[in-house]
């Protein structure tokens, strides 16, 4: 990886994941025991994926090293003053391991109707929802008077134990990737091969240039799914609804360790540092997940700098 920005390793347990009961607790701790960097919660309210927010606050309490983040959380549709607090709660509380990431919503209808935001509101509330939380966490009271929300001289302690929280934004489509040039600190796409993150960074830089602003070189990531065996046709299925534009989009899932670390290597040669891994199957038991991540750590691990 050479002497470039440090090269971090997480885990995801993903919008499928069952691990909602005390499983949740055993893989957490097995995260800590065994120095993976981070742990990421997707957000899917018909799921049964744990609420990312209930669930990192629970993680924060078992652990002392072990950061925490969203994958992602949506933002539309949430009181974005209440979030700010949440939030600045959880980063006090944890001693600043709070990695927090948004986005707009998955397009379903199920989530939509959930958050209670059509899906043409979403990214003009998204962008104004984020500017209010990045106030709220900002020095003084929050001053915003905008299409969605409005506040004179509000005061919203505590402020974040990080002097400022990274906001972290994911997608590849044109104006995602806009999105984060304009706003972000951080991008962390999933679903992607290292050539999209190559034209992604593309647009995303010219963005910054336009707007005057810089992400630091160690705040591009990427969430990567893989099999320890053959995919199964209903995963293949969601990924092809997922990227059309592929032909192949087995392409998107290394199997096996070896394919993993050489996707890894890939997307570290041109720039990534900041990686989040998924078995795209489930282990089937907290105990079947812990011996899963005793044999994944000394060879994912040995790529951390």
């Amino acid at each position: 990886m050479g002497d470039g920005p440090r090269v971090r390793i997480g885990y995801a347990f993903g919008t499928r994941t069952r691990l909602n009961d005390d499983g949740f607790a055993t893989v957490v701790d097995g995260l800590e025991r065994l120095g993976f960097d981070s742990l990421w919660l997707s957000e899917r309210i018909g799921g049964d994926a744990p609420d990312p927010l209930v669930g990192m606050a629970f993680a924060a309490g078992r652990t002392t090293k072990l950061k925490f983040g969203m994958s992602v959380m949506v933002l539309p549709g949430r009181n974005p003053i209440v979030l700010a607090k949440e939030l600045a709660t959880l980063d006090r509380l944890s001693n600043g391991r709070l990695l927090p990431a948004f986005g707009l919503g998955v397009a379903d209808p199920h989530e939509q109707q959930a958050f209670g935001v059509e899906r043409g509101a979403r990214a003009k509330l998204f962008d104004e929802a984020l500017a209010v939380l990045r106030g709220a966490w900002a020095e003084g009271n929050l001053t915003h008077h905008g299409d969605h929300f409005d506040y004179e001289d509000l005061r919203v302690l505590p402020k974040p134990y990080q002097t400022h929280l990274d906001v972290w934004l994911g997608g590849i489509a044109a104006s995602e990737l806009r999105r984060v040039g304009r706003l972000a600190d951080g991008w962390l796409p999933s679903f992607v091969t290292p050539d999209d993150v190559a034209r992604g960074r593309e647009t995303i830089e010219a963005t910054l240039t336009e707007h005057g602003r810089t992400i630091d070189e160690d705040h591009y990531g990427a969430l990567i799914s893989y099999a320890s065996g053959p995919i199964p046709q209903p995963v293949i299925d969601l990924l092809a609804k997922r990227r059309p534009d592929l032909d192949d989009p087995t392409v998107l899932v290394p199997q096996g360790w070896d394919a993993l670390m050489a996707t890894i290597d890939k997307f570290g040669a041109i720039g990534t540092s900041k990686f989040v891994i998924l078995p795209i199957v489930e282990p089937p038991t907290p105990d079947d997940w812990i011996e899963h991540l005793e044999l994944a750590a000394p060879i994912v691990l040995a790529r951390q700098t």
